[in-house]
């Protein structure tokens, strides 16, 4: 627990530390390139704002899965305001001679940051679509009335088709005595072979008949 808070101790000083180096060096640049006053202290405010806005921003997105390449570019163009002026105070540039290219930039700095913070606060969040889930039909769940197209119902499903109705039996026709008489030796023989009656249908094909006769057969059996 104590190395923990020490950790934490130790990152805080230096974020201050940092934040007042940078603070100041953006202060000095401000008012050299001739933001006096108040002015010159509300560069800095806004460079850092920006910054931190930017940032948080970014690693929202990121977390929700959407692209943070706008967030990025204002947290680099921060970024870059914020280490140019520390550079500039470095004593690489004349605080008493600014260039005029730099007095330019510095004053076109807060339409800049105002540009940027806007965009950031007014960037739309995309929500996140629920999973579509699928719910099978469930037998409970009545069907769909059917809806007549030209007096004729329409169904979804298919109707089964009704089983036909089964053909009236075939009249019982005398036959001559001569097919009577072979019809019977016919029967005789294959009782006698098999031990069995035979069939009036196989009978009635062996003898030529046609399947109307297999009634008529039968009945002289």
């Amino acid at each position: 627990m104590r190395a923990h808070l020490a950790r934490v101790d130790a990152v805080i000083v230096q974020a201050v530390i940092a934040g007042a180096l940078s603070f100041s060096h953006l202060h000095d640049l401000a008012e050299a390139a001739g933001q006096g006053g108040w002015k010159a202290w509300a560069y800095p405010v806004s460079v850092d704002l920006l910054l931190v806005a930017a940032w948080r921003r970014m690693r929202e997105q990121q977390r929700a899965g959407q692209p943070a390449g706008g967030p990025r570019l204002w947290f680099l163009v921060a970024l870059a305001a914020s280490l140019g002026a520390n550079v500039a105070t470095a004593g690489l540039l004349d605080l008493d001679d600014v260039p005029a290219s730099l007095r330019v930039v510095v004053a076109g700095w807060p339409a800049v940051a105002f540009f940027g913070g806007t965009l950031l606060a007014h960037t739309v969040r995309m929500p996140q679509e629920p999973a579509a889930s699928a719910t099978p039909a469930t037998a409970s769940e009545p069907h769909p009335t059917p809806v007549a197209i030209d007096g004729v119902p329409h169904r979804d499903h298919p109707v089964e088709p009704e089983p036909a109705a089964a053909p009236a039996s075939a009249p019982v026709v005398a036959l001559p005595p001569a097919l009577v008489d072979r019809l019977q030796a016919l029967a005789a023989d294959h009782r006698s072979a098999t031990g069995h009656p035979a069939d009036p249908d196989a009978l009635r094909a062996r003898l030529g008949l046609p399947p109307s006769m297999t009634a008529s057969v039968a009945a002289h059996l």
